[in-house]
């Protein structure tokens, strides 16, 4: 459906004037608003973006199906818009759609319906309907999809059989699966050797390549050779890297699980040898003539041009979050003449999105702003006069490539409008000082700062740190509160002088984003590791931080002591079998002591020292090596940080069975929980269940949850009218949400 920008422009000026006064008085203006920003990758393309600031383009274009409040919460009813209290204030908010939730008992069903606004046009004119929803949907749960969203991971019903283009799909068990991987035929080397074995050999040699140099090797080939060559005569001679690649991956004839204890990471290459197994049974029935075709996945229906619905299998609370991706355009990014929806064409053809693909770089969509160009490392934006929540404010945007130690002088100077620095102790004291007072505040500079997304902890490996192989005895968990109560102990002042104001030390393995975090103000709420082996409080509030100091020592005495190590004058003299009198830490400071703990391990290990403890701190210049040693699991401790989601569920990091499950933590209790935490969206049921989850994850003394850093914007109370920027930002209602209402001075 077309109609002319003309008509939509007449039709909306009417209706602005009392919720946008001034707006079309300054949309007159060309002053552009610039925004600094670090780099694109040039991907704006809400299916493909991928870069931080190539999806803020792509957010501001195409706004997400689903609107999350400030506290990270969907926003159910977008078209009458719903009003909720944030911080003592009320914010409303509004969305492209009206979605409803309905749980069927009986069928183990959810149904989620979305009745999209009518009155949401592209820039082009073109009117957004349900086409293009199911068109964007279809693109998603492409087989061939690789982008970022992860809409095809959700329990769709029939979108097993879709992607596998079988009815026969769903017929494919765990056990056959298993069954399979143990008999493997000769097919299903081949498939596992050529979509397994050799994408990871050959990816290996690329990183040898890298970094041989740093393990003390001559050459990519010789440290290749020495991490993969299962025959230990094997000598490649004179051959190319391509050659011995080969000759590598001959010697593993399909053994993914050698590889994968090679590589130091079994689960994921388990998953994927399960996942070319699942795919060749449905084939192998496809050639046998077991199961149909199928043209379409049954969950997903249009009722209306303007309503469509999504049945999932199931209950997961997790499933909204998936949801909030923005629509695309079936008349620019496929092709009309290809959609047939009573007839199962949508818009491309299945497998191929190699054209979307190719409009990445100049994206079309409907939101406050339209794509103009990407040239000079700076994206053009123009307002969207027809933007369905009304015109914006400031005419032009211009997002501009800028170093991250030039961002706070570009607003003092005038090269920039706006900017996102890290925040940090010596970025907050510049800013105070380019403002003469001191302050975050001023005339030159304003501040707004928000928690990051996640959170700094330092880890410790129950696989590696425990006490006679048994990673969940009480010793095991003895041994590892010993190491931990000696850390948290100089967290405070380590994390007040590396970030002063910009950080706050935290004592749940939670980001205080989330409103599953427990507060200092709840009954239950303790400090991280301040009690002894006994459950006594190790601390009392008069005491001084030396006291305090030594206090978590003789607490760490009395764990060691009853995790078996023999105690003689005040220091730990022997291990228990299968402990240790040293650790190792391992720490991505670029070889430099540059990271927000090292100070705290430093410390550590320095009062571990002293009571028999060694901890040797390994400070990385590569922090490749970390991760690498993380997925393999074989380190012992080492500092790191999580990104967070908005909502807290804990299974990827904590369930038993999963590869980024860093701590190697297994405990049934935890898994149950964690699983149950899913089956409902009632935060007053979930958190209780989360808290009990945390609770469990320090009492095995895998995790030291350290701090909580703040991100910031900065902006010139000069240039921008401090009245129009976003109040009360979050790490989930960014000043972008607002940047239709923002207004130059």
């Amino acid at each position: 459906m077309r109609r002319t920008k003309k008509l939509v422009s007449a039709l909306l000026t009417g209706t602005m004037v009392a919720g946008m006064v001034g707006s079309m008085a300054y949309a007159a203006e060309d002053t552009p608003l610039v925004v600094g920003v670090t780099n694109f990758n040039e991907k704006f393309s809400p299916l493909f973006a991928e870069q931080v600031y190539d999806n803020d383009v792509a957010d501001i274009i195409t706004p997400w199906l689903l609107t999350l409040d400030r506290s990270g919460l969907p926003v159910w009813n977008g078209i009458e818009g719903e009003t909720r209290e944030y911080n003592g204030t009320d914010y409303t908010y509004y969305g492209m759609a009206d979605v409803t939730m309905t749980r069927n008992e009986e069928t183990d069903e959810t149904v989620y319906n979305f009745k999209l606004r009518d009155d949401i046009y592209f820039t082009d004119g073109v009117n957004l309907t349900a086409d293009d929803v199911i068109f964007t949907i279809y693109a998603l749960c492409d087989p061939s999809y690789d982008g970022n969203q992860t809409l095809y991971a959700q329990n769709i019903k029939g979108l097993k059989n879709y992607r596998a283009n079988s009815t026969a799909a769903d017929s494919v068990t765990e056990e056959k699966v298993a069954a399979a991987l143990e008999e493997m035929p000769e097919g299903l080397k081949t498939n596992i050797v050529d979509q397994v074995i050799t994408p990871l050999l050959t990816s290996e040699m690329a990183w040898c390549e890298e970094n041989y140099e740093g393990f003390g090797m001559g050459s990519a080939i010789e440290l290749y050779v020495a991490s993969y060559a299962l025959d230990e005569a094997y000598d490649p001679g004179e051959k190319t890297q391509e050659e011995v690649i080969a000759d590598v991956v001959a010697m593993y004839d399909g053994d993914y699980a050698t590889l994968g204890a090679n590589y130091g990471d079994e689960e994921t290459l388990a998953s994927q040898a399960a996942s070319v197994a699942e795919t060749y049974l449905v084939e192998e029935m496809k050639a046998n003539g077991e199961g149909e075709e199928v043209p379409n996945i049954e969950g997903v229906k249009k009722l209306g041009d303007y309503e469509v619905e999504i049945t999932l299998n199931g209950y997961d609370a997790t499933t909204p979050y998936r949801f909030n991706f923005g629509i695309v355009p079936m008349h620019y990014y496929g092709d009309e003449s290809m959609y047939d929806y009573e007839n199962n064409q949508f818009g491309f053809t299945r497998g191929d999105l190699s054209a979307m693909k190719e409009k990445s770089t100049k994206p079309l969509g409907y939101g406050p702003y339209k794509f103009v160009k990407y040239e000079n490392k700076i994206v053009y934006l123009e307002a969207n006069e027809d933007y369905f929540l009304g015109s914006p404010k400031t005419k032009n945007i211009q997002l501009k490539e800028t170093d991250d130690s030039d961002k706070i002088p570009a607003v003092q100077q005038g090269t920039a409008d706006i900017s996102d620095p890290d925040g940090s102790k010596s970025a907050f004291e510049q800013i105070g000082d380019i403002n003469g007072n001191g302050e975050l505040n001023g005339d030159v500079i304003n501040t707004v700062t928000t928690d990051n997304l996640g959170y700094g902890y330092i880890g410790i490996n129950a696989s590696t740190v425990n006490v006679g192989g048994d990673a969940g005895s009480d010793a095991s968990k003895n041994l590892r509160k010993a190491i931990a109560t000696v850390i948290s102990v100089y967290r405070d002042v380590n994390i007040d002088s590396y970030y002063g104001e910009a950080a706050a030390v935290i004592d749940y393995p939670i980001s205080n984003t989330s409103w599953a975090a427990p507060k200092k103000s709840d009954a239950d709420y303790r400090t991280a590791y301040s009690v002894d082996v006994d459950g006594n409080d190790i601390y009392t509030a008069d005491m001084t931080a030396e006291q305090k100091y030594e206090a978590a020592k003789q607490a760490a005495l009395g764990y060691l002591e009853a995790a078996g190590y023999t105690i003689e004058n005040g220091k730990a003299v022997a291990a228990p079998e299968g402990a240790k009198m040293s650790y190792e830490m391992m720490i991505g400071a670029d070889g430099k002591g540059d990271h927000p703990s090292f100070g705290i391990i430093a410390d550590a290990k320095k009062a571990l020292g002293e009571i028999g403890i060694e901890l040797i701190i390994n400070d990385l210049s590569d922090t490749s090596q970390l991760y690498d040693s993380m997925s393999a699991h074989t380190t012992e401790l080492w500092a790191a940080a999580w990104a967070a989601d908005a909502d807290p569920d804990m299974y990827q990091v904590y369930a038993s069975n999963q590869p980024s499950n860093h701590y190697c933590i297994a405990d049934p209790e935890l898994d149950e929980i964690i699983l149950e935490a899913r089956t409902s969206d009632d935060q007053a049921y979930r958190k209780p269940l989360y808290k009990q989850a945390l609770d469990i994850v320090i009492d095995w003394g895998v995790e030291v949850p350290i701090y909580q850093r703040q991100n910031c914007v900065v902006y010139s109370p000069e240039r921008v009218n401090a009245d129009s920027f976003t109040k009360d930002s979050t790490p989930f209602y960014r000043w972008v949400k607002d940047i239709a209402l923002i207004e130059m001075n």
